[in-house]
């Protein structure tokens, strides 16, 4: 979008066409190329105009907001299909999950950023081909390789979510994608609360008369209102990126030294507490979780800083929390190594095994880049390329979990 922001300069009908396609991403990009173009008239005017504080919120367009209303109801009838047509719940959730949400918004994103009808049948037939194998996927709870499809799955809708947001793959597109993915938890999570306040005073009200709704809402208006909330949420952000914009940086700043100070803190407990995640499969297991949860935090604070943030104090903060992380990495690698060293290999183990070493490698390279940016070896810029350089290597081993595991372990 850099190019074409800076060959449509005398052009403005286009220029404007361009921004509403994309309103957050070409904030983004004007943003990293004004310091090259401030001096020139058309660039002042741009920067003044997405610099401007909005008062009112702007609620998109009625086509839009028709496109919304029309995808929550059908996310929402898919995900009562159990109670249609007499499904097993315990089945069809932990199958169909992230068909209730992602194909939706990735739906949203190739009809905002008018992708083209080739691309769009692309995306349809992939998405077709995902929900029929999981659907026919030999289904078996104490199965290990089921449910480790069924966990990965979902990941690799929200790859096809990214590639309907990025459009043609490009590093600041794909923090874009990042930033996106944070904003929309953001605002997800302050509607599901407005949701949950409204739900208990609306419960308490008709108590109050006599009347017990709640069944009936929770099964029907609570369920519809989960499925649109996504939806919502990313119709928000995209049209009010401000509304997120000032939140996002302010949580990765406050969140990232109190999270840094946990980790050094839990690593010493776990000494002194004598846990072995060695020999304790559950305890290992919430560590791997710890570290996903970690993890997702410096790629989020990564994506912040490497837009907005210049303060050296942030790039510190952020060093340190991935040489920690490593050092909590490398915990949890060597233990799954001596588990499967001890007791063979299995999905689970095999599963864990290769996350942990991608992610270890990961953290290796976001962590070199940090201290270079703080040698002042490289500029800020390459925190955020060294992110996004590394995410399709997450998708080829999801892939393989999906479609490969089932093979290797059997079904």
């Amino acid at each position: 979008m850099k190019q074409s922001i800076i060959s449509l300069q005398d052009q403005p009908a286009e220029l404007e066409k361009l921004y509403r396609k994309n309103k957050a991403a070409f904030r983004q990009e004007f943003t990293a190329i004004y310091e090259q173009i401030k001096d020139q008239p058309w660039a002042e005017f741009w920067h003044e105009r997405l610099s401007y504080d909005a008062e009112s919120i702007t609620w998109g367009s009625f086509k839009e907001w028709r496109f919304i209303v029309i995808a929550a109801l059908i996310a929402g009838i898919y995900a009562k299909f159990p109670v249609i047509f007499d499904l097993k719940e315990d089945l069809f959730y932990p199958r169909n999950i992230g068909f209730i949400v992602f194909p939706f918004l990735t739906a949203y994103f190739a009809w905002k950023n008018q992708l083209s009808e080739k691309i769009i049948a692309i995306l349809a037939v992939i998405l077709g081909i995902l929900l029929l194998y999981i659907n026919v996927l030999p289904a078996d709870e104490t199965s290990d390789t089921w449910v480790l499809v069924c966990m990965h799955l979902p990941i690799l809708l929200w790859a096809i979510l990214g590639y309907s947001f990025v459009g043609k793959s490009s590093i600041s597109g794909r923090l874009a994608f990042l930033r996106y993915n944070g904003d929309t938890v953001i605002m997800g999570g302050l509607l599901l609360i407005g949701g949950g306040i409204l739900t208990g005073v609306t419960l308490g009200l008709f108590g109050l008369v006599g009347l017990n709704i709640g069944e009936f809402y929770m099964n029907y208006i609570a369920v519809f209102g989960l499925a649109a909330a996504p939806l919502v949420a990313t119709q928000l952000t995209q049209s009010n990126p401000q509304l997120i914009n000032k939140v996002s940086p302010v949580i990765a700043r406050i969140f990232s030294p109190l999270v840094l100070v946990m980790l050094v803190i839990y690593l010493g407990a776990i000494v002194l507490s004598g846990k072995d995640p060695y020999n304790d499969r559950e305890f290992l297991l919430l560590f791997n979780v710890l570290l996903i949860g970690v993890m997702g935090l410096i790629f989020f604070s990564v994506a912040e800083t490497s837009a907005q943030e210049k303060s050296r104090s942030a790039i510190w903060v952020l060093t340190l929390l991935s040489w920690v992380t490593v050092v909590v990495n490398a915990v949890a690698l060597s233990a799954i190594a001596f588990r499967i060293s001890t007791w063979g290999f299995t999905p689970n183990r095999t599963a864990v095994l290769g996350i942990n070493i991608l992610m270890l490698i990961h953290l290796l390279r976001v962590s070199k880049t940090l201290i270079q940016v703080i040698r002042d070896k490289e500029s800020i810029s390459k925190i955020g390329k060294s992110i996004v350089d590394y995410l399709p290597i997450y998708v080829i081993w999801v892939i393989l979990v999906v479609f490969m595991f089932p093979l290797i372990f059997g079904f």
